[in-house]
């Protein structure tokens, strides 16, 4: 099929261009390079420039290029700004996403895969968190992505659009050859940060919290592979060809990591020693968070290749040594 991806310049929208063409569609980039890079998305790859806000642009491009599915990854997703700046996220995040919805209407595009959370479930009442536990954010970020999931319900309902919604865990890694990968300004994630910390391009990293409940007393996370995240996506594609259906999906490995886990980890993998410092917890941090991901594996046929965190340190390591510098190296 013929997909326009929506981020495709970004972390995961990228990975998920070079999984499209793997598995033989054709994909199409739109990404306003707010945060997503050009230098992610190969020369022989369609790309458009454009917000999704734009409607009549949405729709034109859709026409043009003959879509026959919408993958939409383009959010922004920082936690902490979300609170302080809550406009920008309801703009870009929701409002944007209804634009791109009714120029996929207009245009008779009725099948979309979307960048969900598992921000959306806030502090889960029980693990691991499954689809059906309620969904009670406790940020804007987490809220813009649930009011998204009951926009597509609605959609579904009314005008029989068909979608796939993804709630990610802690995505992580880079690419197997080495040549796309995370590259964030700032940056937030774990991995990245531990792997500067180790290689000097950052004093050190900072673990917030280490009297939790948990083995090690540092935050336990489910970090999932970028490229197994990407072909959960295209799994789906064949459920979509039913008009009116919805469908949600939790996409973890199951396997949480502590903080100081990752940090050994890291070590082994670099052979570089990762300064420490200990700090307060950081408000709003739950102690665990991980997923049951067993109905995408169920229904989709979904297989984890990265189901050891070393792994996926690895991949991400390879991306991070080539490129010192991100896409600018």
């Amino acid at each position: 099929m013929k997909v326009l991806v929506a981020g495709g310049a970004g972390y995961i929208g990228s990975h998920c261009v070079r999984q499209l063409q793997a598995a033989g569609h054709s994909p199409v980039v739109v990404d306003n390079l707010v945060f997503g890079h050009r230098a992610a998305v190969a020369p022989d790859v369609p790309f458009y420039d454009a917000d999704l806000g734009d409607k009549a642009a949405m729709e034109a491009l859709l026409k043009r290029e003959e879509i026959d599915m919408v993958m939409h990854f383009a959010a922004f997703a920082y936690v902490g700004e979300s609170v302080t700046e809550p406009r920008k996220y309801y703009e870009n995040n929701f409002v944007a996403t209804l634009r791109l919805l009714e120029a996929m209407l207009d245009a008779g595009v009725k099948k979309f895969v979307f960048s969900s959370t598992c921000a959306t479930f806030g502090v889960p009442t029980s693990l691991p968190i499954t689809e059906d536990l309620p969904q009670a954010p406790i940020n804007p970020y987490g809220q813009t992505k649930l009011d998204v999931e009951n926009l597509l319900k609605s959609f579904c309902h009314a005008y029989g659009m068909s979608f796939a919604a993804f709630r990610y865990f802690n995505a992580a890694g880079a690419a197997e050859d080495g040549t796309i990968g995370e590259d964030h300004n700032p940056e937030t994630h774990l991995i990245p940060l531990v792997i500067d910390a180790a290689t000097g391009r950052r004093e050190n990293i900072k673990i917030f919290g280490t009297d939790y409940p948990t083995p090690d007393g540092t935050c336990l996370r489910d970090y999932i592979h970028v490229d197994d995240l990407a072909r959960a996506h295209i799994a789906a594609f064949p459920l979509l060809e039913k008009a009116g259906a919805g469908h949600f999906y939790n996409l973890g490995t199951g396997t949480p990591n502590s903080v100081r886990e990752i940090i050994t980890a890291v070590e082994q993998v670099t052979g570089k020693r990762v300064p420490t410092v200990e700090a307060e917890r950081r408000a709003g941090d739950p102690p665990s968070l991980y997923a049951d991901s067993s109905k995408a594996i169920r229904e989709l046929g979904w297989k984890i290749k990265y189901t050891d965190v070393t792994a996926i340190i690895e991949t991400a390591w390879r991306w991070h040594r080539d490129h010192p510098k991100g896409f600018g190296s």
